[in-house]
């Protein structure tokens, strides 16, 4: 399946204006000023209206995300990279923050397209899951309902900011600059994976979780390259976030608003290295479906 170029190049467009390396870094350092200035901002706050709360105590229970409210919280601090973003492209490359996104039309058609085939796809697999493992319950419905709204606006910021940054502004400027899909739909893949460095939360799943997440990154980019707008990753990112956090996790992290909790950890790599296994068959049976869809854009 090849790619449009037509497509491609409108999206890429207006980071060709200005394209230098030396503005893709200091727009990188821009993002992180801003990013880490909204966290500690964030951080700041919570401290002052939890009188009594250290610091440190503050950071890491919203690190680990174990109550509904530090979840909460978790999803708000990707505020920061968002308009971190928006900072960059803005200050440093003088374009639209617009640009970033791609035609709205698109956008929008892509994102619902994007999260209903990730469901659709998903929907055989949590029968599975239902049906074959003794899961444990996690939070109260009454609870996970009160804080729904909230926790679908957070993950909507959370996965968002994540395509502004990987498949939004790296891809764009990287593509700019050079024609190698090795830089510009690799390179910021990796780093995604990357991103997802926590071993003391993955144990010895921590490498193949890397991989699969860095996998889905690489899926995602080619999505992004063939649709011309970030919709259609965005989509099959919060459909995908919200089943991991909302509705089943392992129990180590980010599970403040899970439904259930799964019976094995995701150190048990006997388990769980299958399991990523159907993954990566459910992520390609996805792009599949979405390059089809896309096929005449």
């Amino acid at each position: 399946m090849q790619l449009s170029p037509r497509v491609f190049d409108q999206y890429v467009a207006p980071a060709r204006l200005r394209p230098q390396l030396w503005r893709l870094l200091l727009g990188l350092v821009v993002l992180f000023a801003v990013y880490i200035a909204w966290m500690l901002a964030l951080f700041a706050s919570v401290e002052f209206l939890a009188s009594g709360l250290s610091a440190e105590a503050t950071f890491a229970e919203i690190d680990t995300g174990g109550t509904p409210a530090t979840l909460i919280l978790l999803l708000l601090t990707f505020v920061g990279m968002a308009l971190g973003t928006f900072a960059a492209v803005r200050l440093v490359h003088k374009r639209s923050v617009a640009s970033l996104f791609g035609p709205r039309e698109w956008v929008l058609r892509d994102f619902a397209f994007g999260a209903g085939v990730f469901a659709l796809v998903a929907l055989p697999g949590l029968i599975w899951t239902f049906a074959a493992l003794d899961m444990t319950p996690g939070v109260a419905l009454s609870v996970w309902v009160m804080f729904l709204p909230l926790a679908i606006g957070g993950l909507l910021i959370q996965t968002g900011a994540e395509e502004l940054v990987f498949r939004g502004y790296l891809q764009q400027q990287l593509a700019a600059r050079f024609a190698s899909r090795w830089v510009w739909m690799v390179l910021p893949s990796v780093v995604f994976g990357l991103g997802h460095y926590e071993p003391e939360h993955l144990g010895s799943s921590l490498w193949p979780v890397l991989f699969t997440t860095g996998f889905f990154g690489l899926l995602m980019a080619d999505l992004t390259a063939r649709s011309g707008a970030l919709g259609m990753a965005w989509g099959l990112h919060f459909t995908n976030n919200v089943l991991a956090m909302l509705l089943i996790t392992t129990g180590e992290a980010l599970d403040g608003l899970a439904l259930y909790r799964l019976p094995f950890s995701i150190s048990d790599t006997q388990t769980v290295l299958p399991l990523l296994g159907i993954d990566l068959l459910g992520m390609i049976l996805v792009w599949a479906i979405c390059c089809w869809h896309l096929r005449d854009r």
